[in-house]
């Protein structure tokens, strides 16, 4: 092996394409710029549309389920910026903080569905939280200054037949009511080996 035989994998090193050098360049013509005409003016909706005839994507069904229109919209807080309003003056930290609270400190412009708390930031003062949510972070920041968080989002409720088959097998497994592929176990077999005689 000497160096002048060391190459790249094929395809390591890929030639830079030349616009606008002809035809026969790789990218003929108008160089990926596509045609005049339609294509050239503004408001074109080329894609979808077949001449007038009633386009495939209205032809068929509308399917699925889509959760925007029940999804709870919430406000993000981090418990950084509730503290800052707090040194601040704008937050009374011995009064419980909810979202009107916040509101009204300016943290937020209006309520929404409520509020997220998350653990981003310090938090030093005792504050008594009421939020709709809250995450494992902002808990235990808060609880570590002395304070505490009431959640008001109802508990999510677990189903005792979990849905989906892996989740069905995984809970079998843990209840130790899977049995072991290919027959009996190896220690029953052995015991049921005859011996030699």
């Amino acid at each position: 092996m000497k160096l002048n035989q060391i190459a790249d994998k094929p395809g390591a090193r890929k030639k830079r394409m030349r616009i606008g050098r002809g035809i026969g360049s790789g990218m003929g013509k108008t160089g990926g710029r596509g045609g005049k005409g339609q294509t050239a003016r503004s408001g074109v909706r080329i894609k979808g549309f077949e001449g007038g005839q009633m386009p495939l994507h209205r032809r068929l069904a509308k399917r699925g389920f889509r959760n925007t229109p029940f999804a709870l919209v919430l406000n993000e807080i981090n418990v950084g910026k509730v503290q800052i309003a707090i040194d601040a003056g704008l937050i009374d930290a011995k009064v419980p903080v909810d979202a009107a609270a916040m509101v009204k400190a300016g943290l937020m412009r209006r309520e929404k569905d409520g509020v997220k708390l998350l653990g981003d930031g310090e938090i030093k003062t005792k504050v008594e939280f009421s939020v709709w949510r809250a995450s494992k972070s902002a808990i235990a920041a808060v609880e570590k200054a002395g304070g505490t968080v009431k959640v008001l989002a109802p508990a999510k409720e677990q189903d005792e037949i979990p849905k989906g088959k892996n989740k069905r097998k995984a809970l079998e497994a843990a209840k130790g009511g899977d049995k072991p592929k290919g027959g009996k176990p190896k220690a029953e077999a052995e015991g049921e080996q005859k011996p030699a005689e």
